[in-house]
């Protein structure tokens, strides 16, 4: 299996002394010698870092003070409730199997495919570009807020130019140093993400503590402009300090305007504000291919950070509460500049979270652009980010993801970007939810996590909240981004990934497929709801191509099975030579489009290999109950893959991708002449079985002179008409009156008309024909007929035809038995004869026009018209002595000689019904 390891296989025995087990998660980049990090380092801090991003220190007093200290808590709740959902699945599928390079990258797409997984991937990573550069432009505004020459405010130091040029030179500086740092390796990351947690842990600290040591005072804020461009008058907030009636005065809503925008706050805009600085609970996860332990480190260290940013924004919502007015909350976004007990430590912790979350977005990316090219989804495109360092770090991908950033940069202002990051965010998060629903629904048994905090309610919760949140921050994006996420998987579909990944869909297919086999009672099968359910015997699929495509054609949604009997005997072969045919006859299920099951068995005996697949061939309620059968004769069989168009191939030999073609996987046709696997006698031998099973029968010949339009999978829309010819009644026992209508006859009229249902097929005319005895009056059976057809909801074309003087028919008594013939009753010269007869009566009538009533065998009163294109007509029952079977093979010959495409069909089943 190309790119990926079997776990069982990485297994080494090492003699007596035990067996070596592999690093969980090996086949990162750059082997085990790039899995330097531990869970605090790799996972909780820049989890905590990315989390707090830069919401933890201007945007605490936007959320209190528009929303109130209750609703706040509770959009904290649902927030972190809709993210620890996600957390439980990021847990279970970690504690699942070795994690590798990727991230979540990695967990959806080993799970979903790789047409999912490699577009939400894809996705995840320009999230992760943008939300870096959204981080850097956050950190040069917050730079040039106090440095800048436009800077408002008496402690701006007004030394930094500004405009579109410098900020993006500022931004541009900062990236560099951040994708310095992260070119030179995860273990420079790590460190200078530890250095920048302390400085935020430092500055939080100091917040938490001026909340307590500080006391109350003015502070002056900035004035605003007003309506019409005149500044209002100038505002005082209130720090109090812990005080009852501040906190009493907070608990509820205050929505007001937004002096940052102008618009007015509403509970979903400033949820969506609070949310969006929350989503960075995979940045753990996106280093898993630099984790010493991802398996543990992933849940443990997500787990961890999780709750200690929780009880920190608890924390700091409540102490503002307590201690701030709501004039100062919603007109100082910064105000834990103005309460700290020394400023710019507030300020260090402002750009440390900013520098960090940007840094955590850029190796985040660039880790799950190297899984990206690893996999090769998107071919050439991302190859320069295969490149890894001796020390294994991808600094291709690094440097391809710098690019971007840079190239996103000079968009400037991303408000607008900045929902569609973390709509992109919220998609992966609902795709690492859908994964760990699907492994549970699908109740595979190596789906045993050591995590088990978990259930399907909690995935199938985690799933509809992050997409409720995803329209609740942005519709249009939400919207868009589902879009994008069709369309890149449509492209990978077409592109074909790679199939050894594992696929969960296979996995809830068997599962649904088998719960619902075993509601399918056989018990409560009805008439109405009867459909053809194929067993076609193939022999070599080269010459069987057209007749393949019919029966296909033949089935209505039901049941079709193609079945090959290899000749062996088990006991004396090394192995099973079955077993490696499947994937060839698979190819040719999916090369020839039809919709098939393939099933193959070895016996001594074609005969007794048919009577296996008759019998186990299936399951519960979905078995074959037709047996479909090419016609024994000694035309030459053709090679259909030399003029079929499906079966083209290159003259080497081989396939894309290197795979052996398929012609050089069956061999070529048999040879004029040559031995049969299948004797005359076992032949017939093999019918008389099936009907002895209950089976209906259907033997073709001549199908490879079909029109292959008529095949096609297209509506069959040709210039040419043709005729479907039906003849409803035994022609080795032509006897009028009523004994058409027998249980064979309406299986007939039943096939023909499921094949005039199928779109290649609607444009042909189906032709009935029903023979009259030479002293039967016409029109009564024609009418009765008539009616018959009107109760069955068949739409055809009646016509009466009378078996010529001198026949064999016109001498036979009434009371004859239908097996008079065929079992030698009445002489192999007179059964010839009637043969020839009733083939010569067939031939008349194909070609002729539609003008009905009777005509006799040479048809000299009937006009010329359409082309019959397929003869339906009744197969006798074979007959009780085996020794009359060569004799039967020869009169079916007789029967059908010359008359184009043909079924011979015995039918032993009811099909039809005149009921609702």
């Amino acid at each position: 299996m190309a790119n990926e390891n079997s776990p069982l296989l990485a297994y080494r025995l090492l003699g007596e002394e035990g067996v070596s087990f592999p690093a969980s998660g090996a086949g990162g980049p750059g082997g085990a010698s790039a899995r330097k990090l531990s869970t605090f380092l790799g996972v909780v801090v820049p989890t905590v870092l990315s989390m707090f991003s830069i919401v933890v220190f201007l945007r605490i007093g936007f959320v209190v003070g528009h929303a109130g200290l209750l609703q706040a808590l509770a959009m904290l709740l649902v927030a972190y409730l809709i993210l620890a959902l996600t957390v439980l699945s990021v847990c279970a599928i970690a504690t699942n199997g070795a994690v590798r390079g990727g991230g979540a990258y990695f967990m959806i797409s080993r799970t979903l495919g790789p047409e999912v997984g490699g577009s939400i991937g894809l996705m995840f990573y320009l999230a992760n570009v943008c939300g870096c550069a959204v981080s850097l432009l956050g950190l040069v505004e917050a730079m040039l807020d106090v440095f800048g020459a436009d800077a408002t405010g008496s402690s701006g130091l007004r030394t930094l130019p500004q405009g579109y040029g410098w900020n993006l030179l500022y931004g541009s500086l900062l990236l560099g140093l951040v994708g310095g740092v992260c070119t030179l390796g995860a273990g420079l990351y790590a460190r200078a993400s530890f250095l920048t947690f302390l400085l935020v842990s430092g500055s939080l600290a100091s917040v938490l503590v001026s909340f307590v040591a500080v006391r109350p005072r003015d502070i002056p804020l900035t004035p605003r402009p007003g309506p019409n461009g005149s500044s209002l008058p100038p505002q005082v907030g209130h720090f109090t300090g812990f005080n009852s009636s501040t906190l009493k005065a907070n608990l509820g809503a205050g929505y007001a305007k937004d002096y940052t925008t102008g618009a007015t706050m509403t509970f979903a805009s400033v949820f969506a504000v609070l949310f969006n600085g929350c989503t960075g609970i995979m940045a753990g996860a996106n280093m898993s291919g630099e984790l010493k332990d991802p398996s543990r480190a992933i849940p443990l260290g997500t787990i961890v950070a999780v709750a200690y940013t929780f009880f920190i924004y608890i924390l700091l919502f409540f102490l503002s509460s307590f201690t701030c007015d709501r004039i100062l909350l919603q007109e100082d976004y910064g105000f834990f500049q103005a309460i700290s007990l020394w400023p710019p430590l507030v300020l260090t912790g402002i750009y440390a979270t900013s520098l960090s979350a940007s840094m955590s977005s850029l190796i985040g990316a660039s880790r799950i652009l190297h899984a990206l090219a690893q996999d090769n989804l998107f071919g050439v495109i991302l190859a320069p980010a295969k490149v890894i360092s001796q020390g294994g770090n991808p600094w291709g991908a690094v440097l391809y993801s710098w690019g971007l950033v840079q190239l996103v940069l000079l968009a400037g202002k991303l408000n607008t970007l900045a929902a569609v990051v973390t709509v992109f965010y919220l998609v992966a998060y609902a795709a690492v939810d859908l994964s760990c629903l699907s492994l549970e629904w699908a109740s595979a048994p190596n789906f045993r996590p050591t995590f088990s905090l978990f259930s399907w309610h909690t995935c199938l919760l985690g799933v509809a909240s992050c997409l409720l949140m995803m329209f609740l921050i942005s519709p249009g994006a939400a919207g868009g981004s589902l879009l994008l996420m069709g369309l890149l998987s449509a492209l990978l579909t077409a592109r074909g990934g790679p199939s050894s990944w594992g696929y969960v869909s296979q996995a809830l297919l068997f599962h649904q497929v088998r719960k619902y086999l075993l509601r399918l009672d056989v018990r409560k099968d009805h008439v109405k709801f009867w459909r053809p359910q194929l067993l076609l015997l193939v022999g070599n699929p080269r010459g069987a191509l057209p007749l393949l495509r019919l029966a296909n054609q033949l089935k209505k949604g039901g049941l079709y099975v193609l079945g090959h009997v290899t000749l062996g005997d088990l006991d004396s072969l090394p192995s099973d030579p079955v077993q490696p045919q499947y994937g060839a006859w698979l190819s040719l299920v999916d090369r020839a489009q039809v919709k098939a099951f393939v099933d193959l068995t070895l016996s001594p005996s074609v005969r007794q290999g048919a009577q296996h697949l008759l019998r186990i061939s299936g399951l519960g309620g979905m078995k074959p109950n037709t047996l479909v059968l090419g016609f024994y004769d000694d035309a030459a069989p053709q090679d259909h893959f030399l003029t079929d168009p499906a079966f083209s191939e290159p003259a080497d030999g081989t396939q894309e991708g290197g795979s052996p073609a398929l012609s050089t996987l069956f061999p070529p046709p048999r040879a004029p002449g040559s031995p049969r696997a299948l004797s005359p006698q076992d032949y017939v031998a093999t019918v008389a079985d099936a009907l002895k099973m209950n089976k209906n029968v259907v033997l073709a010949r001549a199908c490879g002179a079909l029109p292959p339009e008529r095949l096609s999978r297209g509506s069959g829309g040709t210039s040419q008409l043709h005729h479907v010819d039906v003849w409803p009644l035994n022609l080795l026992r032509p006897r009028g009156g009523p004994g058409y209508v027998d249980v064979c006859g309406l299986f007939l009229l039943q096939m023909a008309t499921i094949l005039g249902m199928v779109p290649a097929w609607h444009s042909a005319r189906l032709r009935i024909f029903l023979c009259l005895g030479p002293r039967e009056a016409p029109g009564a059976a024609e009418g009765r007929l008539r009616a018959l057809l009107s109760q069955l909801r068949i739409r055809a074309q009646v016509q009466e035809v009378v078996w010529g003087e001198g026949s064999a028919s016109s001498q036979e008594p009434e009371e004859e038995e239908e097996g008079d013939f065929v079992n030698g009753r009445r002489g192999d010269a007179e059964a010839e004869a009637l043969a020839c007869s009733a083939n010569a009566l067939v031939r008349a009538q194909q070609g002729r026009g539609g003008g009905g009533g009777p005509g006799g065998p040479e048809g000299g009163d009937g006009e010329e018209g359409p082309a019959t294109a397929l003869t339906f007509l009744y197969l006798p029952r074979p007959p009780a002595d085996p020794a009359r079977y060569p004799r039967y093979l020869a009169l079916l010959e007789v029967l059908s000689r010359d008359l184009g495409p043909t079924l011979l069909i015995h039918g032993v089943t009811p099909v039809t019904c005149t009921d609702l």
